[in-house]
Parts: structure tokens; sequence; C-alpha cells
């Protein structure tokens, strides 16, 4: 008879789910990826982060030590091929491998009807929103191989899990990252290679800011998510500490909207008065 896995720590080293182990997370210097760089390091990992501004990158070093945690910080811009590849062997040269890798870097784009993008734009969106998934995941995955096991998170956006009628290139780019995710688990779950994926929505960021100009009607978020609340960088991180961690050793493929349950409150409405779709409660 088949027993149960030896490989998944106890509960009482839970509070440590990632003791020792190098993870890389790229975008990690605030926001989302801010939180889950520090969150990560609370629980033990080294964390290796990229990031494109060196202010952002130095400040999540500082924080992350001064708490007690390891970090180390390497300036990249994922979109390009040569930064990758010399963040790979930075990484790979100072560490000797690598267990955990969240793809955290992306961007919003403001609304546009489809008719108004441009092959310029498309390209914009697909080197920010997809292409460098396919980079930093091959650029580290041969390390996880070459161990046996490792966990990769990526972060899209619950926007490539429905419709989204704000910008459709955006949507295909998220939607294509969450595809790619359930492909790779797939075909390197035998490897011992996790692959998950989460999507966040109403999440309060450096990015979107959903509070801006809505400060005195913060309490319409009650009645507009179904948790009844905005959500934060910290709730993403908890999640993707799920995925990357031991704690989740029997789930890979799948991607979990962390969005206070707009995918399935339906999230995005029509506003007549605005003549548009809108997902803030005063616009409406």
């Amino acid at each position: 008879m088949a027993q149960a896995p030896t490989d998944v720590p106890p509960i009482d080293d839970w509070n440590r789910l990632l003791d020792g182990r190098v993870v890389v997370v790229t975008g990690g210097g605030d926001g989302i990826g801010g939180a889950i760089s520090r969150l990560f390091a609370r629980h033990g990992g080294i964390i290796e982060i990229a990031e494109i501004d060196p202010d952002r990158a130095a400040a999540a070093v500082a924080d992350i030590t001064a708490a007690g945690g390891r970090a180390h910080a390497t300036v990249a811009d994922v979109r390009q091929q040569g930064d990758v590849d010399r963040l790979a062997s930075t990484i790979l040269g100072r560490q000797g491998h690598v267990d955990v890798l969240v793809n955290n870097v992306g961007d919003f784009r403001p609304l546009v009807r489809f008719s108004e993008s441009t092959p310029d734009s498309w390209e914009a969106m697909y080197q920010i929103n997809l292409r460098h998934f396919f980079a930093v995941t091959r650029a580290f995955i041969g390390s996880m191989v070459d161990q046996g096991r490792g966990a990769i998170v990526n972060v899209h956006s619950v926007e490539g899990m429905r419709g989204y009628p704000g910008e459709p290139v955006y949507g295909a780019m998220k939607a294509a990252v969450a595809h790619l995710t359930t492909n790779l688990a797939v075909q390197y779950g035998r490897k011992g290679i996790r692959v998950n994926g989460i999507g966040p929505d109403l999440c309060q960021s450096p990015q979107v800011d959903y509070l801006g100009g809505y400060e005195d009607h913060e309490d319409l978020w009650t009645s507009w998510a179904p948790v009844g609340r905005l959500g934060w960088p910290e709730d993403q991180a908890r999640v993707a500490l799920f995925l990357a961690s031991d704690m989740s050793s029997f789930v890979t493929g799948h991607n979990i909207p962390v969005d206070g349950g707009t995918k399935a409150g339906g999230g995005w409405m029509y506003s007549p008065k605005e003549r548009r779709f809108a997902n803030r409660p005063k616009s409406i």
C-alpha cells in the first residue's frame, strides 16, 4: 500500500515554510513583489530580488536584513534578454541553485479600445506581460531540474481568467501566462517541479491606486467586493507563500484568483453614467 509522503515538514515547522530555500522574485522591490519578498524572507527564504529600480531594490534588501532575513538584489530589466542572462549568471553563481521562482513583473495599462491600439503597443504589452515569463523561467528551470525539485509561482491577473472589456490585449497576455502555467506544470511535474499562478484583482499597490480619489467612498467596497473590502499586496503574498511551500506539495497547474471574489461575482459592470465598464463602486 502506498505511504503518505515523508518530505512534508511537520506542522511545528510551518512557521518557517521556506527555511534555507533560494527564492528569486522579479519586481521584488515593492507592491505585490515587495510583499512577497518580505514575507518569504520571514519564512526563512534566501531572497534574490530582480528589480529595474535600484532604490526599490535597496529598500527591500534593507528591510529584509533589518528584520534578520537574508536578501540580495540585482538591478535588471527582465524585458531584455541580456539582463535575464546576467541575472541568472549572478544568482546561480552566488547560490548554486534556485528552489523557488516568483515571476511577478507586469504592467497594468489604461483602458484602451482595441480599434485604437497599435502594433507598437501590442509589442510593448508582450514584452512586459508575457515574454519575460518565458525568458526568466527558462533561465532558472534547469537548476530545478538538476536538483529534482522546485516551485514556480506566476503572478498574472484575474483579467486573464475572465472577459476584460478595458484592454483586450492586456487580458490576452495575462491569459497566456495562466495557460503557460498549466502547460509547464504538466511538462515538468515528473521532474519534481510544481507550477502555479495567482490572479490578483482589486489590490491596492503603487502600480494600481484603487483608493486614489475614492477615500470618501471606501465604505462602498463592502457592497462591491464580495469579501467586503479592498485587497492589499500582503493578501497576494500569503497565497504565493502557500504555493511556493510544501504546504501545497500536491497542487500544480492551477491559477488561483486572489480577488476578494470579484471573478465569482462578475467584476466589471457597465456604467450608464460614464458610458463605460467600471470595476470601482464610485464609477457606477
